[in-house]
């Protein structure tokens, strides 16, 4: 009896041991199955973001590309770009163009900041002997002379071209020059003179015409020689510079002028010339005057002047009509626009001259124009 009822309780046991087993079983099996489920649907919302996300990316990159497309179509104008504020309606004045520039003042952050080197500025020597470097003008026509095809012959400059001349040789006088034997100038390879007519008193502005200027006129015509005019100035209005021009075309006559009249504007080294309280615009507005005068008359007007003169003391963006006749006396010249005529020295010696004479030399032949 003892045994089977130890059987029984054996297999109660076991029965209970099963049931046990199952349960943990079936308890571990579905909590697998919960986390299996979890981390389904995770990636599922995670999915589902990461499509919402790139769905909203393509949506406002097909806004910005409708947006594009829109301006391209012309909904801008010309004045909407600030590119035209590089571009002045109208060019600069000498004044605005030496205004140093953010390099030249030392602000800038070029590795060449040196206005002697840059290739952007020219010095000038004022007439009190002061130095400064001007800013080239980007609005002016710059001269294209290649200095290398200079020679000087027997002390007259040459300028050659592939081997052959393509310059004459000048000198201008006045009745400081006295009598001159134009016969012998002529010998002497000088091409053309350049005669003064007149001038103006720099301080009473009498007009007062050359008492050679007569005589130097005929007889450098009968020599020869191609003849062109000019006028030492001291007009301080308009109406006064249609004085002096007016005073050279009835001097004139019927001679033959094939060179340039030009107007010599300049200050008075040892005292104090009318022109002194002309501001640059004024004694652009004077040469002006005078020069369209001469045009008017048929004639070809020239402006005479140092380097300081034409850079600094009058504006050439208003003068660009009239050819440049520089007055600069070094070994080659170093204004940087262009110029027809070069007064390169002031005490030569020319045949047929006693004393002193200044030499020039033309690039252009006037004599055909």
């Amino acid at each position: 009896m003892r045994g089977n009822f130890e059987d029984k309780e054996k297999k109660q046991m076991n029965s209970m041991l099963f049931s046990t087993a199952f349960a943990v079983s079936l308890f571990v099996i579905t909590i697998v199955l919960m986390v299996v489920l979890i981390n389904t649907v995770g990636k599922q919302n995670e999915k589902k973001r990461a499509a919402e996300r790139e769905a909203l990316k393509a949506e406002e990159s097909l806004e910005s590309i409708d947006e594009e497309e829109e301006i391209t179509v012309g909904t801008l104008t010309p004045d909407d770009f600030d590119f035209w504020d590089k571009y002045p309606e109208e060019p600069l004045t000498e004044e605005d163009i030496r205004k140093p520039s953010d390099t030249a003042s030392g602000e800038g952050n070029s590795e060449n900041d040196d206005p002697s080197t840059d290739g952007k500025h020219t010095k000038v020597i004022n007439r009190d002997g002061t130095e400064e470097w001007v800013l080239i003008s980007q609005y002016l026509a710059k001269n294209e002379y290649d200095y290398t095809n200079l020679v000087s012959q027997d002390g007259l400059m040459k300028y050659f071209v592939d081997g052959k001349q393509v310059s004459y040789v000048g000198i201008d006088v006045s009745k400081y020059q006295d009598y001159i034997d134009f016969v012998k100038v002529k010998k002497a390879g000088i091409d053309f003179v350049m005669i003064r007519v007149g001038a103006r008193a720099y301080s009473t502005g009498q007009l007062i015409l050359d008492e050679y200027f007569a005589d130097n006129l005929k007889r450098a015509s009968d020599a020869g020689l191609m003849v062109g005019l000019y006028f030492y100035s001291q007009a301080i209005s308009e109406e006064e510079a249609v004085e002096e021009a007016q005073m050279v075309i009835n001097s004139i006559g019927d001679a033959k002028i094939s060179y340039p009249i030009a107007i010599d504007m300049e200050f008075v080294p040892t005292d104090t010339a009318r022109i002194e309280a002309l501001s640059k615009a004024d004694k652009t507005k004077v040469i002006k005057t005078f020069l369209d005068n001469i045009a008017a008359a048929g004639y070809k007007g020239a402006v005479y002047g140092d380097k300081e003169w034409l850079i600094k003391e009058i504006d050439m963006s208003k003068l660009s009509d009239y050819d440049v006749w520089l007055a600069q006396y070094e070994d080659i010249p170093d204004y940087p626009y262009k110029f027809s005529m070069w007064q390169y020295d002031t005490k030569a010696s020319v045949d047929g001259i006693s004393g002193y004479t200044d030499l020039n030399i033309s690039f252009i032949d006037y004599s055909e124009k």
